[in-house]
């Protein structure tokens, strides 16, 4: 198997090569377009509670698509829903990967997506509390809005980020929740409230763009939403 990233850094797609009888899962409704031998098939994998753990808890959709190729091989490509970059990991048992919810794409069969509670931090820090977790053997694909920075953190090296402009990061970074600026939550002078402080060692993943800022902007510019 091997993942091609392709039209990057503003609107990426994955093209998946697959050899024959390979298989990839990705995110339901993710498909482009693909080869004609590739059979497509979507199910609640893991049964339907660990399913809609996932959907509920994690934000992804309730089934996984499944792409196989047929005996000749084949290619599929894989788009995001926001407009911006992607970027892959190889995960091995001894570095799970942390991700956002919105922001899977695609996983090869040996690496296992399940919905990890990501404490309190998490849930004041505007990720619903819950992150998609992805461990096992395999390449998992990462999408997010706006252009990519991989910062990789060596032990005890820190760096605050935004809430909404993280995307995915090692098992072995710690996060913690703090206010951007000291007094209120939200601070009237720099605009800020919220922040995740990331110690390493391990890698971060960020996206250049605040996915609410275009939910904002759209229902503040629906007809009829201003007077």
């Amino acid at each position: 198997m091997e993942i091609q990233e392709r039209h990057n850094p503003s609107f990426s797609v994955a093209r998946v090569l697959l050899g024959p009888g390979e298989a990839i899962r990705a995110e339901s409704g993710s498909m482009m377009a693909m080869a004609p031998d590739i059979a497509l098939d979507a199910k609640i994998e893991g049964g339907m509670m660990k399913g809609l753990k996932r959907s509920v808890l994690g934000g992804e959709s309730l089934f996984i698509t499944s792409a196989t190729a047929g005996p000749q091989g084949g290619w599929i490509d894989l788009a995001p829903s926001l407009p911006g970059d992607l970027t892959t990991f190889d995960i091995t048992p001894d570095a799970p990967l942390f991700i956002q919810k919105g922001s899977f794409l695609c996983a090869e069969h040996g690496v296992e997506i399940d919905t990890k509670w990501g404490g309190m931090k998490n849930l004041f820090g505007g990720e619903g509390g819950f992150l998609l977790r992805a461990s096992g053997q395999g390449k998992v694909v990462v999408s997010l809005y706006g252009a990519l920075d991989r910062f990789p953190l060596a032990a005890g090296q820190q760096v605050i980020v935004d809430t909404n402009h993280m995307v995915a990061f090692h098992e072995s970074v710690t996060m913690e929740l703090k206010k951007a600026a000291a007094g209120n939550w939200k601070s009237m002078k720099t605009g800020e409230g919220l922040v995740f402080l990331f110690t390493g060692p391990g890698e971060l993943v960020m996206q250049s763009r605040n996915p609410d800022d275009i939910v904002q902007y759209v229902a503040a510019n629906m007809p009829g939403s201003r007077n």
